[in-house]
């Protein structure tokens, strides 16, 4: 597995090496209430646009009850909903769902992903990813790394973010999956891949997504196509343990699965501690897994990059 930074590339070599591989881009942001952020992630990642490195810079928005769509559209972005990415089949919501419909409404042959709540996103990002797939024919998947400083509601350090990563994750991979071991952010957000590998995997609809991309890319073509990349530093806000813990259950029952175990549990009891006192929720853990997508029959072709 190789390992390498954005620092590597200048968009002036990266426009020469896609130029030659006739190769076509797509960006890709899936968000879900994301208003407060999204128009500056796509305003930070326009200038690749700009430059001709990224055809098609897209928001995907995964059922939104905010002003995710109106945010987006107004910084530049193409806004794409999930019902209209694919409208014959009922939208669910999450992440990798959002993620799987993008391939049915972009047709780069090299498709990238960050996440829409970014508080530092810049060129450098795509730079990053787009480097290996533009200039290495035998990577197919590109995860990025970096810093991770997490911030409160009021914009002040708290710590550094990865808790999942750290504690569900890193020991999966090194006790299942060694060759993976090296790896900084194997749940990165910010990743990206060749459509024809993207095609050809199945997607988590939630935040299993990442982890079953990364495992199954090892299961059909081994480590060596998998590159990862310094992203610098990625700022985001602090999640509640509550909430990890559902992310971290997906991602335990998406490596299980990849394991051959049965998950017979689908949702998760946490108990949470407020100003009423001690009670128990309980949440649905998503298990569906959306089909690779070309072997999904649907009558539309790919949208067209404007």
């Amino acid at each position: 597995m190789r390992t390498c930074a954005a620092s590597d590339w200048t968009v002036k070599e990266l426009l020469a090496a896609k130029t030659a591989g006739g190769h076509t881009v797509s960006l890709v942001l899936p968000a879900r209430n994301e208003q407060a952020t999204v128009g500056r992630v796509v305003a930070a990642l326009l200038p690749l646009v700009d430059a001709g490195l990224v055809d098609d810079l897209v928001v995907i928005d995964s059922l939104s009850d905010d002003d995710t769509q109106a945010a987006a559209s107004a910084a530049g972005a193409r806004v794409v909903t999930c019902a209209d990415a694919l409208p014959e089949l009922e939208p669910l919501q999450g992440k990798g769902e959002a993620m799987w419909r993008s391939l049915f409404a972009t047709s780069g042959d090299v498709v990238a992903f960050c996440d829409a709540d970014l508080l530092d996103a810049g060129p450098h990002y795509g730079i990053g990813l787009l480097g290996p797939l533009l200039t290495e024919p035998d990577t197919l998947l590109v995860k990025g790394f970096y810093d991770r400083p997490l911030v409160d509601d009021r914009g002040s350090l708290t710590g550094y973010g990865g808790r999942v990563t750290e504690l569900v994750a890193r020991p999966l991979l090194n006790l299942h999956w060694p060759e993976l071991s090296g790896l900084v952010q194997p749940l990165a957000g910010e990743w990206a891949g060749r459509r024809s590998l993207l095609e050809s995997l199945p997607f988590p609809v939630g935040y299993g997504v990442e982890i079953a991309v990364l495992l199954d890319t090892l299961a059909k073509h081994g480590s060596q196509v998998i590159t990862q990349v310094d992203l610098g530093r990625r700022t985001h806000l602090q999640q509640s343990e509550d909430a990890l813990g559902v992310m971290a259950a997906e991602v335990m029952a998406t490596a299980l699965r990849r394991l051959d175990v049965a998950v017979t549990g689908k949702t998760l009891t946490q108990f949470i501690t407020d100003a009423v006192g001690r009670r128990e929720v309980t949440t649905p853990v998503p298990m569906l897994e959306r089909p690779p997508a070309a072997t999904f029959h649907h009558p539309m072709p790919h949208n067209p990059i404007p």
